[in-house]
Formats: structure tokens, C-alpha cells, sequence
């Protein structure tokens, strides 16, 4: 009997865990013959072990989330294990089950998921997983492109052929394809507008292999080098601070590093912002927001805010919400700043969403989030 077939029969007749069961498998001593000299198992073979020990039926859930070329790894492994002794097959399974249970609290990071996606993929697998977890955010490389900063893509591209800078930029978002067209030497970046007025369709097969060339050598760099700015994290952080926890930290900043201070609070993206909306986003963002919290958000606000938002309205809604300001009389300090916060948030799902624009300043480069 095979240990597949010996853990599923244990499993129906005792209705024991996985883990149980297959521990209970190996015990019985349905392996029982060692791999020669003790030879440590691979990550995959490891993998292959694990798989097999789950069996059929526990095992499908895990088999359903592995792509083709994973389930073709694995199977190969499975296929050339041989007999494994059950102590081995113990281990393994008592390290995993430890793993798992040792500190009951886990931090994640790039690091530790490289390290454990190296325990049971294959190499390649794991770069390619790697490169898109780091790199910019999109469902293709068309989308990861328009992530990427100008500066960074035009600096790429200046050193490709006009014509594979046509393509790229035929295929990325229009508002960005400008700002790189922009930063571009001007007269690579007049050929290649001609070139994408001349442009016809581009056949698949040169788009597979230009794609492909942009992740070997460009995106699979990206991902090595990219690293979010310090500064840029604390902005984030401080942006969800309450104002007064905001104020210390930002006080106590500057008596140490001024420089530093004066950097967050250039990147930092707080609710007096808003006021810098086009008015189309500003409509979008009223739309939108609940208006109750608007009229507790406002009524804690500079007058500059709350008329910016009270002239994007209707004047009849205007009035209400004037009207419901006074009413409400005094409110905590609190609620109001949980109530800017979730209208900055909205703010920033929206611009991520592509429906308004965020700009520190008007004119300037649009926030990406």
C-alpha cells in the first residue's frame, strides 16, 4: 500500500488532521527504506514529501492554487523520491507543523518571503515572484510601465532604438507616455513622435519579445534596486497621526534634524491639501464622501478649507450643510480628525483609482498612491 493511499484510509476512518494523520502514516512505517547516505532533501523535495503526506484529499485545496509549471516541478520530485525513511518524513513534518506554531506572531517582509518561497520552488519561479512582488504595481507590463516614474523610465529608454520607444509609449497610459516624452533628448523624442504617428499594429509575437526584454533587463533591475525613501514611509505614518501626536512628533523632530522634519512634511499629504483639487476632482471627492463626517470634518477646519468645499457645491446644498455645521454645535477634537483622516483616505483611493488628481501643487506632478 502506498503511504498516499495509507494516510487517506486513516483519514477516513479516524477523521484526524492532516498533520495527525500523516504523522500517524510515517510512524506505522510505510516508508521504510532511506534515501542513500541520509542525503539532505531539496526544497522541493521537501515540498514533494509535505504534498504527499496530505494526500489526496488534503492535498487537492493546495495542488488547485499551483500553476502548471509548480505542479510539473513537484510531480518530477514525487516521481523520483524513492522510499523515504519515517523518521525523515517525521522531521519534515514536525519542523513544518513548528514553523507554523513557534511564535504565533509573524512579521513579514521581502527577505522572509524569498526565503520561504526557496524552501519549495524552484529558483527561477521564485525571481520571477520576486521581481513582481518589489516592482511597480499592475496586472501587466503595460500597467507596471505607467508606475513607474518618469524620470526613471525615460532614463531606460533614451538608449533603446526610436522605434521600440514608439511601441512602449504607444502602449502605456497617454499622461505618462507625455511626462516621458517631455524628459526625453528633444531629438529622440521628435522621431519617435513621428514614428508613433507612422505606426501601424504591432504583431504579438515582437510584443511577447519586447515584453519579455523589459523584464529581463529593465523591470527584474527595478525590483533589485527599488527601495521606498525613509522619509516617504514616516510621511505615510505621520499622516495617520492624530494632530496633536502629529505636533509632538514633528516638534521634536526639528530640534534634532530639521531637514528631515521639513522633508515629511513636503511629502506628508494632509486634509488642508485638498483644498489644492481641480474642481472636478474636489465634485468627485463630495460625491462621494459621507456627509455627515464632511460637516465634522469641516467644522474643525481652516475657513480657507471649508469654503473651498462649500463653493464646489450647489447652493442649495451649501446651505444645508452650512446649516448642519451650526447646529451640531462644539465637537471633539477627536472626531474631527478621524473624520479629515477618512476624508484624506478617500481622497487617496480615488487618485489610485484614477478617478480624481492629487497634486501638492497646481501644475505640478501628479501623487502617485
Amino acid at each position: 500500500m502506498s503511504i498516499v493511499s495509507s494516510i487517506a484510509e486513516a483519514m477516513s476512518r479516524g477523521g484526524k488532521s492532516p498533520t495527525d494523520t500523516a504523522l500517524a502514516a510515517a510512524r506505522s512505517g510505510v516508508a521504510t527504506v532511506t534515501v542513500p547516505a541520509r542525503r539532505p532533501l531539496t526544497g522541493v523535495e521537501r515540498a514533494a514529501v509535505l504534498m504527499l503526506s496530505l494526500g489526496e484529499t488534503h492535498g487537492a485545496k493546495i495542488w488547485r492554487m499551483l500553476d502548471d509549471d509548480e505542479i510539473r516541478t513537484i510531480s518530477l520530485a514525487m516521481s523520483t523520491l524513492g522510499n523515504i525513511d519515517a523518521t525523515d518524513v517525521e522531521e519534515l513534518l514536525v519542523e513544518f507543523v513548528g514553523r507554523l506554531s513557534a511564535t504565533g506572531a509573524l512579521m513579514g517582509n521581502f527577505d522572509s518571503t524569498e526565503r520561504l518561497l526557496q524552501q519549495f520552488l524552484p529558483a527561477d519561479r521564485v525571481n520571477m515572484i520576486m521581481e513582481e512582488i518589489r516592482g511597480p504595481a499592475g496586472r501587466n507590463m503595460w500597467e507596471k510601465l505607467s508606475n513607474v516614474q518618469e524620470q526613471v523610465l525615460a532614463n531606460y529608454l533614451k538608449n533603446e532604438y526610436p522605434q521600440t520607444v514608439a511601441v512602449v509609449l504607444s502602449k502605456i497610459k497617454s499622461e505618462h507616455a507625455a511626462r516621458v516624452l517631455a524628459i526625453l533628448p528633444e531629438e529622440l523624442s521628435l522621431d519617435v513622435v513621428s514614428r508613433m504617428l507612422r505606426m501601424e499594429s504591432v504583431q504579438k509575437e515582437v510584443l511577447d519579445r519586447l515584453e519579455e526584454t523589459l523584464r529581463t533587463e529593465f523591470m527584474s533591475n527595478l525590483s533589485q534596486t527599488r527601495q521606498r525613501d525613509a522619509h516617504e514611509l514616516m510621511a505615510d505614518i505621520f499622516n495617520n497621526f492624530d494632530r496633536q501626536t502629529e505636533t509632538r512628533f514633528l516638534t521634536a523632530l526639528e530640534e534634532n534634524n530639521r531637514e528631515s522634519a521639513e522633508r515629511i512634511k513636503t511629502l506628508m499629504f494632509t486634509f488642508d491639501d485638498l483644498v489644492k483639487l481641480d474642481t472636478g476632482s474636489a465634485q468627485t471627492l463630495i460625491r462621494q464622501v459621507d456627509k455627515d463626517k464632511m460637516a465634522i470634518a469641516l467644522k474643525g477646519s481652516t475657513d480657507a478649507v471649508r469654503e473651498f468645499f462649500l463653493k464646489n457645491m450647489s447652493t442649495r446644498a451649501a446651505k444645508m450643510l452650512a446649516d448642519d455645521m451650526q447646529a451640531m454645535g462644539p465637537v471633539r477634537l477627536k472626531d474631527v480628525d478621524e473624520s479629515q483622516a477618512m476624508m484624506v483616505n478617500l481622497a487617496k483611493d480615488l487618485a489610485a483609482k484614477g478617478e480624481i488628481t492629487i497634486s501638492k501643487n497646481r501644475g505640478d506632478d501628479e501623487l502617485v498612491y
